[in-house]
């Protein structure tokens, strides 16, 4: 039997003249409130601390800076000189969340800049991200695969911790060594940090320092500091200066056709 229903009416949905247009969510670009994140790698002995303090004076612009000294109080030695103010917190165990909570800390008591010496220890010290993947792979019967389950969600916080700062943010590490020959000699170099595979692309800027006290940057953000390589720098005036020109400076005009 053939349907004796009427054919169906399609009828235009009216334009709503009223409607309000979705605002979109880009906006333009600008540096205003952004503040220098800077890694320092290097073999013992580098200068990574004396460097790093120094870097912090200038970002801080002489006012006094937050230090998280991981380093038996290292960072106490150098206290007063050239002028530099800070002040610090050692610790003696490295869980990557205690960073996070001192971090949250050094934010409230307002300071322009923290100073991580080093975060190398939060990897593969006492409690660090590789302590936490080994305890809890023990939950998985010793499934180191199974442990990274736990173990990157508390690394991936840290470093979350780190670029949420509302201050600036440098952080040393410790580089993976090793000998080579030059000139029929054994050499001490310095290889990638020790932390997490790939850390230095956090950073505006990533340094790395020889036996020699020489600075090269590995990747910079900031123009005026592209491969440079300076020979026992200052770090308020070879490195911070230039940062903070960069992060104030206006941009620059479209140019006319």
């Amino acid at each position: 039997m053939v349907s004796q229903l009427p054919p169906p009416v399609r009828t235009a949905r009216p334009v709503q003249q009223d409607a309000t247009p979705e605002q979109s969510p880009f906006r333009p670009a600008s540096k205003v409130g952004r503040k220098a994140r800077l890694s320092i790698q290097g073999l013992s002995g580098a200068g990574k601390t004396w460097t790093g303090l120094s870097i912090c004076h200038g970002l801080s612009e002489g006012a006094t800076f937050a230090v998280v000294d991981t380093e038996a109080g290292a960072s106490n030695l150098y206290a007063g000189h050239q002028g530099i103010r800070f002040d610090t917190v050692s610790m003696d165990r490295y869980d990557p969340r205690d960073l996070a909570r001192v971090l949250d800390s050094a934010a409230q008591a307002g300071y322009p800049t923290v100073f991580v010496d080093s975060l190398s220890h939060f990897w593969k010290g006492t409690d660090g991200t590789l302590a936490q993947v080994e305890r809890a792979s023990s939950k998985y019967g010793g499934n180191k695969f199974a442990g990274w389950k736990d173990g990157t969600p508390i690394q991936n916080d840290m470093v979350a911790a780190i670029l949420a700062y509302p201050g600036h943010v440098v952080c040393s590490m410790r580089s993976y060594t090793e000998w080579v020959l030059e000139g029929g000699k054994p050499q001490q170099v310095g290889m990638r940090p020790e932390q997490r595979k790939g850390i230095e692309y956090e950073f505006d800027v990533a340094v790395a320092m020889d036996i020699d006290n020489r600075l090269e940057v590995l990747k910079s953000r900031c123009p005026a500091l592209n491969r440079k390589v300076i020979d026992r720098p200052n770090g308020a005036r070879d490195i911070a200066s230039p940062l903070l020109a960069w992060l104030s400076a206006a941009p620059e005009p479209a140019a006319q056709p």
